[in-house]
């Protein structure tokens, strides 16, 4: 178990922060456990019944005492919600240009691939000093991604898109775990983190890969599925122009609006008729069944760059 240390070590930016919360709330535990105990103990020694005539003292109570008792508490409970509250904000909010990840879980494995068009299995390459977003959904199951060093997990989930991010502090090589029970194969679903100086991880993407970049894999794929021959990019197709169309708000048939992300993206590829946008009819096909996880993930890449192309 030598390479499966009680701590981990800290190498990430919010490692730190999120073993001080855990300390913290083990050392409160541990104090009051030992001061509830202990009066347990002491009350049972020093007010034991000492003969069956005996009657105890009668206790009027302590104002003072009672309200310690309710204000030491309270302060305490507002100082865990703080820190508690500091951590989650620090990683939920992902930094400005973080290097894009997208992750796809599946019994027993992690398929992962970057914008750059690079594929692994079981397996991440990352530069030191960058933030990393992590874009994971799942093709079967519920999955967990857990890199203990980084002290950062999140469950990936069929049908929905979920996001992670982390930046590594030291180069080296770190565990990755599914945290979430998946099946007969459950413990066999790991892998391994490398954390690289920036040169060297360019180097490594730039060797080997597909030739590919997500973005035009995803417009390769929007054109084999005949996608642009409704979607036209300069408007007056059967559907909506898909230019710019990322991260605004668009009005539906129901008279309801809602925000173009990557969840209603998948949504309205899997399943056309769901969200219609108002002024089209529902006459796109469904290509649920017909369409991987990976090529969906390629697909909006594409979509969301054409926001930026514009």
């Amino acid at each position: 178990m030598s390479s499966f240390p009680l701590f981990p070590e800290q190498a990430s930016t919010v490692a730190m922060q999120v073993d001080l919360l855990y300390f913290g709330l083990v050392a409160l535990s541990v104090i009051f456990c030992v001061i509830v105990f202990g009066l347990v103990i002491l009350f049972c020694i020093k007010y034991r019944r000492r003969s069956e005539d005996e009657r105890p003292k009668e206790i009027h109570g302590h104002v003072l005492l009672e309200l310690i008792l309710l204000i030491v508490p309270f302060f305490l409970s507002m100082g865990v919600f703080a820190a508690g509250a500091d951590v989650f904000f620090r990683i939920s909010r992902v930094p400005n240009d973080p290097l894009e990840v997208y992750v796809v879980g599946k019994q027993w494995m992690w398929k992962i691939q970057h914008e750059q068009g690079k594929r692994e299995i079981n397996a991440l390459h990352v530069p030191v000093g960058q933030a990393v977003r992590l874009t994971m959904t799942s093709e079967d199951v519920l999955h967990d991604f857990f890199v203990p060093a980084f002290r950062v997990k999140m469950d990936v989930i069929p049908g929905r898109y979920t996001t992670m991010w982390f930046e590594a502090t030291k180069v080296g090589e770190y565990h990755l775990f599914c945290a979430e029970y998946c099946g007969t194969q459950h413990s066999g679903m790991v892998g391994k983190v490398t954390v690289m100086e920036p040169t060297a991880y360019d180097d490594w993407l730039s060797g080997g890969g597909s030739g590919e970049t997500m973005v035009e894999a995803g417009e390769r794929k929007f054109q084999e599925f005949a996608c642009n021959t409704c979607h036209k990019a300069a408007g007056g197709g059967r559907g909506p122009s898909l230019v710019g169309v990322f991260g605004k708000e668009e009005e539906l048939t129901n008279g309801t609006t809602v925000l173009i992300d990557d969840t209603y993206l998948r949504e309205s590829i899997l399943n056309s008729q769901a969200k219609v946008t108002a002024g089209y009819k529902p006459i796109m096909p469904l290509f649920q069944g017909q369409i991987s996880e990976e090529s969906l993930l390629q697909v909006i890449a594409y979509i969301k760059s054409l926001s930026a192309a514009e």
